[in-house]
């Protein structure tokens, strides 16, 4: 799935939701923007882009008539940005790992939480490259050097003007992770320690002797976009990805993730945490 495809689909889903909470079908719609009902059914299901001003049209039908409001500001970026291309496009990626770059792009916030190795948004190159070998099992160095530029590149997300908020909570066990060269686990040690520099990146470590917590459901990412309803969850397997859409869904990772917030240690605690497994690396 290619990006602008991501920026259509977000631009569907809650579309289609404004529709279903004005009771209105999409045939009621169609008479009274003058779309067909079967565009109207394409801009839901992503299959088509919308213009602009059919947007502005379906919203002020929805009820949503405050043009300034964050919903309507946003969806309408959606529209005018969903023929775009990323700079992720020019690389070979999986349908799933392309739908993430472009979520990334569009996000304003991400709460990570990973049980056995270090968030990508916070992964030094030669750890990335050290992950992907090991997750790929046959790919060659020529097939996995692209793969880590990628994975660099994505991580300009925090240093833009406007950087994406990004919480992450990793798992003691994450950190005692060995590598051929232990330098690589000690360079990523202090990779973690400069980007809890930045105000809008948080990292807390889920000591090994946390009580039983909802962590024990496997790791998750939740995307945010400023607006409730909006935000998506993603579940990552060996070979297989999921993305969590229904609100009612989401919102239970989100209280998931407080817990889990909870049960690690705090972010001064965490930074000791991690500069302590830094001097076990050298």
């Amino acid at each position: 799935m290619t990006a602008p495809t991501v920026r259509r689909r977000r631009l569907g889903l809650e579309l289609k939701r404004l529709r279903e909470n004005a009771k209105l079908t999409l045939e009621d719609v169609g008479n009274q923007s003058g779309l067909s009902a079967s565009k109207i059914s394409r801009i839901e299901s992503a299959t088509r882009g919308a213009r602009t001003a059919d947007v502005e049209r379906l919203l002020g039908i929805y009820g949503v008539t405050d043009r300034d409001s964050d919903l309507a500001k946003f969806l309408l970026i959606l529209a005018r940005d969903g023929g775009k291309r990323g700079w992720w496009q020019t690389y070979d990626l999986s349908p799933v790992y392309a739908d993430l770059i472009g979520l990334e792009a569009d996000a304003s916030s991400v709460n990570t939480f990973e049980p056995l190795l270090i968030p990508g948004l916070l992964q030094t190159a030669a750890y990335a490259r050290a992950v992907i070998g090991a997750m790929s099992m046959t790919a060659t160095d020529e097939e996995i050097a692209p793969l880590v530029e990628v994975r660099m590149a994505r991580q300009s997300t925090l240093t833009q003007p406007q950087p994406l908020k990004l919480r992450a909570i990793i798992h003691e066990a994450a950190l005692m992770a060995r590598t051929p060269d232990p330098g690589v686990m000690r360079d990523q040690m202090q990779r973690l320690l400069d980007l809890a520099v930045y105000p809008h990146v948080g990292i807390q470590v889920l000591p090994l002797g946390a009580e039983l917590n909802p962590g024990g459901g496997g790791g998750f990412t939740t995307l945010g976009f400023g607006q409730p309803g909006l935000d998506v969850v993603l579940l990552e397997h060996l070979d297989s990805s999921l993305y969590i859409e229904e609100p009612t869904e989401v919102e239970r990772y989100a209280e998931a993730y407080e817990r889990l917030t909870a049960s690690a240690l705090p972010f001064d605690e965490s930074l000791s945490l991690i500069a302590s497994r830094k001097g076990t690396s050298a």
